[in-house]
């Protein structure tokens, strides 16, 4: 049962002049105590032959009036103090939880109490909370929690995060989430073999979450531990980047972070024999063309008669050794009279070939350094959570779109697949993807998007859980948004705080959201029938280059190094090693 307790001050008397409903109701405030958004409040209505009946809220609307004003003019005449009249303040309490469940208004009049300690977190439901995992602090500076069962799958899963790009923070605070999951022992025994896929695609702010951050003060140390959550950077990372464009040896694309990075890549072998083609054709112009039938036709093509080769592969007896010289072949057998039929099917007619075909020349320019036939297939460069860090970055920022989609779509449609296989929903996998609404539109269809679609429908049981951040949640696949149990807003656009999308929000937090300072989330969750204000910590890992402190010894290898502790990263693909100097 909610706690009231007598010794704590009164704020304030359930209004009498104004309705009081089971779910709503309005307060006076005491003279000499004020209530803010957010504040959590406490009141007892007393029953006969019944036992009392607790009612606890949350404050969603302030106001301050002139009681003994009529005209707007008075205010001056009584600053004079010519006209008699007095302040009054009162706060509309949205209810969060009747107990027992009688759901009877308090009675005017009736004392209301500030909720603090086990009060307020009966009132919030976090004494319901078998695992609660820390979010960050209230407006009361006290620690809000989230539920881990609509999290990891056990009740709900999947975070939607919506925000203004460079003021709402999305991505700080789906890292912090993770760091929270991973460091506060929430998950239990499932938190050691979690996983964690995250898709760095702008600058390279994420290449350093293994790296303390040199700016952190003893308040942000002070809020950490406040938390129950060391002040301390991610302790096991792995960094991926695509190969550097024209670079034969297929070092990295990186310039900040030069030590334990890992480029990845596909060779011809695999894309042809995973069927990775359509992948290729993901951007929005593709979604609008005719060409599917092709673009199926010539991947069932590739995977049944491509063969490995010499480091490439081999396809009608003739040598393919890079990634522009296969689309070459393809263009040329669709090309050919002869051939067509064989490749693409005798239904499909000239103009369906040669927009194709286009695509597939146009392509040429941004896959070619990931889809690889000079490059040692030995060598580690594939993306698997299974095999990697606990939290495995991607990097994606130096790459064109088309490209980003492909690497995107591509890796989750691995990671999904070999989820599938395994049939277990355990262990869990995170995974964090910016961008969404151009991953997974409102409209339309791509293979990514339809990856996403499965990872947002299916991903709980398996065990895949998605945190999608985006500008527009109003712009994402709607079937996403609707099965993310947890739905969490920061500075948003005023244009797009007016769509449905976020009618979960009250009218003044909406209001709120188009002022949110970075660092200020507001987060809905199944269990608590009012979002939650949350200001979250500053990052105790580095975001940036000029932030970042020493790294942890085991980060200074990469895979290949670690699989092979005298590979040189960046050297000659192929070539043989120098002698050794000793």
């Amino acid at each position: 049962m909610i706690g009231v307790s007598d010794e704590t001050s009164p704020v304030g008397r359930v209004l009498g002049t104004a309705d009081a409903t089971p779910l709503q109701f309005w307060t006076a405030v005491a003279p000499g105590s004020y209530l803010q958004l957010d504040d959590v409040v406490v009141t007892k209505r007393d029953l006969p032959d019944r036992e009392p009946v607790t009612i606890a809220g949350v404050v969603t609307q302030v106001r301050a009036r002139h009681e003994g004003a009529q005209f707007d003019s008075d205010v001056f005449a009584i600053a004079d103090g010519t006209l008699p009249a007095m302040v009054q303040e009162a706060a509309e309490i949205t209810t969060t939880r009747v107990d027992p469940e009688l759901y009877v208004p308090p009675a005017p009049g009736a004392v209301v109490h500030r909720a603090t300690g086990a009060a307020r977190d009966a009132a919030l439901h976090f004494d319901r909370m078998e695992r609660r995992v820390p979010m960050g602090t209230g407006r009361d500076g006290v620690p809000v929690y989230l539920n881990a069962d609509f999290l990891d799958g056990t009740r709900g899963a999947h975070v939607s995060i919506s925000g203004i790009s460079g003021v709402a923070t999305k991505t700080s605070f789906a890292t912090f989430l993770l760091y929270s999951v991973f460091r506060s022992g929430q998950l239990g025994a499932d938190g050691a073999n979690a996983r964690a896929l995250i898709f760095n695609v702008k600058g390279e702010d994420l290449l350093f979450l293994d790296h303390p951050n040199t700016k952190l003060d003893d308040n942000t140390r002070a809020a950490y531990k406040l938390l129950d959550l060391p002040a301390q950077p991610f302790s096991d990372v792995r960094v991926y980047a695509p190969p550097r464009a024209g670079d034969s040896s297929g070092s990295p694309d990186v310039s900040s972070r030069l030590t334990g990075v890992d480029a990845f890549y596909w060779t011809l072998e695999e894309f042809c024999s995973g069927k990775l083609l359509p992948y290729v054709f993901a951007d929005s112009d593709d979604e609008r063309q005719q060409y599917t039938m092709v673009v199926h036709s010539v991947t069932a093509h590739l995977h049944r008669f491509a063969v490995p080769a010499e480091g490439g592969i081999s396809i009608d007896g003739r040598r393919i050794g890079s990634y522009g010289d296969l689309v070459d072949h393809i263009v040329d057998q669709l090309t050919d009279d002869e051939t067509r039929s064989i490749w693409a099917g005798s239904a499909v007619n000239m103009g369906t070939v040669n927009a194709f075909a286009r695509r597939m020349i146009n392509s040429k320019r941004d896959l070619s350094r990931l889809i690889r036939g000079d490059l040692a297939q030995r060598r580690p460069h594939q993306i698997k959570t299974a095999d990697s860090a606990q939290v495995t970055v991607v990097d994606l920022h130096n790459l064109p779109d088309r490209a980003q989609r492909f690497v995107v779509g591509v890796t989750l449609k691995t990671e999904f697949e070999e989820k599938e296989k395994s049939g277990t929903g355990r262990p869990l996998l995170f995974v964090v993807l910016d961008e969404l609404n151009k991953y997974a539109p409102r409209e339309g269809s791509s293979p990514i998007k339809e990856v996403l679609l499965d990872i947002a429908e299916r991903g709980r049981s398996l065990g895949v859980i998605l945190i999608g951040a985006q500008q527009t949640a109003s712009e994402v696949e709607r079937r996403i948004v609707t099965n993310s149990a947890i739905r969490v807003v920061g500075r948003l656009d005023p244009a797009e705080a007016s769509r449905p999308e976020y009618g979960f929000l009250p009218p003044a937090m909406r209001q709120r959201a188009l002022l949110a300072r970075p660092g200020t989330m507001f987060v809905n969750q199944p269990d608590i029938p009012v979002p939650l204000c949350v200001e979250f910590p500053f990052p105790a890992w580095a975001t940036r280059k000029s932030e970042s402190g020493p790294p942890p010894v085991e980060t200074l290898r990469s895979i290949v190094q670690g699989a092979d502790p005298f590979a040189v990263i960046g050297g000659r693909a192929g070539g043989d090693d120098d002698d050794i100097p000793f």
